[in-house]
């Protein structure tokens, strides 16, 4: 399951990285572009880093930044799917992942919380 996170939140990053390649460039659109991509491409950064957590404090608190970008990039996908609905289905398959991995942090981190005590 790690490998497979590991390559799917990296996969997040990339497939945010095509869509964003394909929006107009314009002053208005780049400042939501330039935040997608950091954001989504943070997600699988910080989850690796995760991975080489020095305790179960740390994995948590990696684990939270995870999640809090994961949040941040849903929300980058909802302005995107309001200023661009001709872009709607692409938009929505990443907003998807997007929440799936959310709920996969969120559980991982309960998990590590409870076998924390």
């Amino acid at each position: 399951m790690k490998n497979e996170l590991i390559g799917r939140t990296k996969r997040f990053a990339l497939d945010c990285w095509h869509f964003c390649f394909k929006v107009p460039k314009s002053r208005e659109y780049n400042a939501f572009v330039n935040q997608l991509i950091r954001s989504s491409s943070s997600v699988g950064a910080n989850y690796r880093a995760a991975q080489r957590a020095k305790s179960t404090a740390d994995f948590i608190n990696k684990l939270k930044i995870v999640e809090e970008e994961s949040d941040e990039s849903v929300y980058w996908l909802e302005i995107f799917e309001e200023i661009l609905p001709q872009n709607k289905s692409e938009v929505e398959a990443l907003k998807n992942e997007g929440k799936e991995i959310l709920a996969i942090m969120v559980a991982s981190i309960n998990t590590a919380k409870r076998n924390k005590k």
